[in-house]
């Protein structure tokens, strides 16, 4: 992609991973649909055959998906949270930023957050499809089911009423939702035996204080062909 100060900067690195300091997107197509409803400019920390790790920083400009009347998502009652018509806005990242790791096949990602002065709150494990690389970011698919992990090694479910709304409401088939159930599972396990990421230190990670914010690009909805798993 070309730099011209609003499309995201894109370095290829070895074997076609992307070189840290990189600027992608990350992405999620909409539930039982084709567009993309969810774009976040990251920036790479970490890129290779093992894991893919970047950093959302704080004042990000983003797409998230709202009801047609510019309504929050998750101010919509949940009976109709998911049948009410939607369109996208364009938003900023509020808050502390998110450090977001993911690796590759696994059907989840694990993100890092933290309070104001950097004192580790917790880790969310986040269902959804394994990310797809294209040539400028990872696009997946939410799968609404979560897994929340505090430093004690505590860990709980999390929006398992919107899981079972978006079966109620057609946007996850009965054979996807056990697949979901079984990547929980098998994220479940992982987190019991502590296994990576969660014992590689992440959580004392701090950005490259250089860095810049990236910029949300005008074609941040484009078909791209995805290049790899």
């Amino acid at each position: 992609m070309k730099d011209d100060g609003a499309v995201t900067r894109v370095e290829a690195g070895p074997a076609g991973h992307w070189r840290p300091g990189t600027q992608v997107l990350w992405r999620y197509r909409e539930n039982a649909g084709d567009h993309v409803h969810i774009a976040r400019p990251v920036t790479v920390v970490r890129d290779d055959a093992e894991l893919l790790a970047v950093w959302l920083a704080p004042g990000t400009e983003c797409v998230r998906p709202v009801l047609a009347d510019g309504t929050p998502v998750h101010l919509e009652p949940l009976e109709s949270r998911y049948t009410k018509p939607r369109t996208v806005q364009r938003d900023r990242w509020f808050g502390t930023g998110v450090l977001k790791l993911a690796q590759p096949g696994r059907p989840w990602s694990v993100w890092l957050f933290w309070e104001p002065g950097w004192r580790f709150k917790n880790w969310y494990v986040n269902l959804e499809q394994p990310l797809v690389r294209w040539s400028g970011g990872v696009d997946s698919e939410d799968y609404f089911l979560d897994i929340s992990v505090h430093p004690d090694r505590s860990w709980y479910w999390r929006d398992e009423d919107e899981f079972a709304q978006a079966q109620r409401d057609g946007l996850m088939d009965a054979a996807t939702a056990e697949r979901v159930h079984a990547a929980g599972r098998d994220a479940v396990a992982v987190i019991e035996q502590w296994g990576r990421p969660f014992p590689d230190g992440w959580q004392h990670w701090r950005p490259d204080p250089s860095w810049a914010v990236p910029s949300l690009p005008d074609d941040w909805d484009r078909t791209s062909a995805h290049v790899s798993s």
